[in-house]
């Protein structure tokens, strides 16, 4: 089903690069894997917050929220075997892992520039 957006995607590289020879395969691949990227990385930024809001403010709380989102991740790829034309794959679970991985991080890494800042100001 990804495919026909990879097709726009594609006749718009085509138009900005012309000399750029872009497989449809390659594109379609690049964006499905992106999106698995990207869409955990909002997973596991947004439970590190959710969790850290609720009183986990140490190591804890990364821990949780990781562990749910390889979780999710996992049971994401396991509904996916009784979905016509799709199917699980273990790289999709670990890709989605790195993403909720590097949501985390940057969540920890905002905070602690915000409390940085904080001690400056006040």
């Amino acid at each position: 089903m990804s495919t026909g957006i990879t097709v726009h995607i594609r006749k718009f590289i085509i138009w900005v690069l012309p000399n750029l020879d872009v497989s449809i395969e390659i594109l379609n691949h690049f964006i499905r894997k992106s999106a698995h990227f990207l869409i955990y990385f909002g997973l596991g930024f947004l439970l590190r917050n959710a969790y850290h809001v609720t009183g986990y403010v140490n190591i804890k709380g990364s821990v949780y929220a990781l562990t749910v989102s390889i979780l999710y991740a996992i049971s994401d790829e396991v509904h996916q075997i009784f979905v016509p034309g799709r199917g699980p794959g273990i790289k999709d679970v670990f890709i989605d892992s790195i993403g909720a991985l590097a949501g985390i991080l940057v969540f920890m890494i905002l905070l602690n520039i915000s409390v940085q800042l904080k001690n400056i100001f006040n």
